[in-house]
């Protein structure tokens, strides 16, 4: 019997309509058994990152996010770009986890879809250096740019473009391996 693989997602759009947290939504919809996913909801209640604040164990938002990192066997992140780059609030989250530590060794996929040509190149590449620094280990196909969002996924939020299903397949494949491989 396999274990079971708990991923975690996090959309880094706090639009109640982003095509990113709809992509995730549509990602998770395609993940098959072992893999299950919990969604991290919680990342426009976070404060803004202070170091003062980080001692102990850190506001309560802030410890419900390293609970559910810590508990997740590997993350996905679903981001837009604004203004060539990572979004505050998920920027803001990652901060909060640099001196704690709960993405060292954490298996994670970034996934950045954008309406313009590019595919969120630059939140893709600001985000990877920031989960390398950190320690996290990007899986194998676990990099996934998708421009022009809006003409590959309907309006119900599914993934319509076959190369795109194709490829968001292998990341999920890759990212939903077990640890007791490496």
């Amino acid at each position: 019997m396999k274990k079971d693989i708990h991923l975690l997602a996090i959309s880094g759009s706090l639009r109640k309509k982003s095509s990113n947290t709809a992509l995730m939504n549509a990602i998770i919809a395609l993940a098959a058994e072992p893999v299950r996913f919990s969604v991290y909801n919680g990342l426009g209640e976070l404060p803004h990152f202070n170091p003062d604040l980080d001692v102990e164990e850190g506001p309560a938002t802030v410890r419900e996010l390293r609970k559910q990192l810590k508990e997740a066997d590997g993350v996905l992140i679903c981001t837009p770009e604004y203004g060539n780059g990572v979004p505050g609030s998920l920027k803001n989250a990652l901060d909060w986890i640099v001196s704690s530590g709960e993405f060292v060794n954490k298996r994670v996929a970034v996934v950045t879809a954008s309406p313009s040509p590019m595919g969120g190149d630059k939140a893709n590449a600001s985000l990877l250096l920031t989960l390398n620094m950190i320690n996290a280990i990007i899986v194998e196909q676990g990099t996934v740019m998708i421009p022009h969002i809006a003409l590959k996924m309907n309006k119900e939020g599914a993934i319509t473009d076959e190369e795109t299903k194709q490829q968001l397949l292998a990341m999920l494949a890759s990212l939903g391996q077990s640890n007791s491989g490496e």
